[in-house]
């Protein structure tokens, strides 16, 4: 029995121990929260749009119309007004998938007075004549110089006329073996 007296009053002991420091936290809380006080800020006042109503008008164009995103037949991009347009027949070549931007120009070829550009597009070279296209703007390669391709593009401008932009793609140097 006097065992048990001895146990439990030990628990008491440290029972009493640790509610002493929970009451010195308390009053050291309640210390450092006596200065401070909270403070909302009101919420910013709500601005009221007028409504307006929208009143249709039989001449006017729906402004949700298909019409107003899909081009109208006989419209700026149905036919040019400067008479240039890509090849209706034209049959993609395979550089044509690529930008120009991407392709690269890496050697020259000539064999029998043809010549022959080398073009590197991903992992894979390609052999380019005057005549060729590349690009994804129906460029045609109008020459083929030691130091560069030119190309003669043909491009859409903001009103849907097909306009002609020439375009150079330079010889690449060697890149170093690491």
């Amino acid at each position: 029995m006097m065992r048990g007296a001895l146990v439990l009053m030990c628990c008491a002991l440290v029972l009493g121990a640790c509610s002493s420091e929970q009451e010195n936290i308390r009053a050291w809380m309640d210390e450092q929260s006596s200065g401070m006080k909270g403070r909302v800020e009101p919420l910013p006042e709500i601005k009221v749009f007028p409504v307006v109503d929208y009143a249709v008008d039989e001449a006017a164009v729906e402004p949700f119309a298909v019409s107003r995103i899909v081009p109208v037949a006989g419209g700026p991009t149905a036919a040019s007004t400067s008479g240039l347009q890509p090849p209706p027949d034209h049959r993609k070549e395979p550089l044509e998938a690529y930008p120009l931007e991407s392709l690269k120009m890496v050697g020259r070829l000539s064999k029998d007075r043809v010549v022959h550009a080398l073009i590197r597009a991903d992992k894979a070279l390609y052999q380019v004549a005057v005549g060729a296209y590349m690009g994804q703007d129906y460029g045609v390669v109008t020459a083929i110089r030691e130091d560069a391709v030119e190309l003669r593009e043909l491009v859409q401008d903001m009103n849907g006329d097909w306009v002609e932009r020439t375009s150079s793609l330079l010889l690449q140097e060697a890149e170093a073996v690491k």
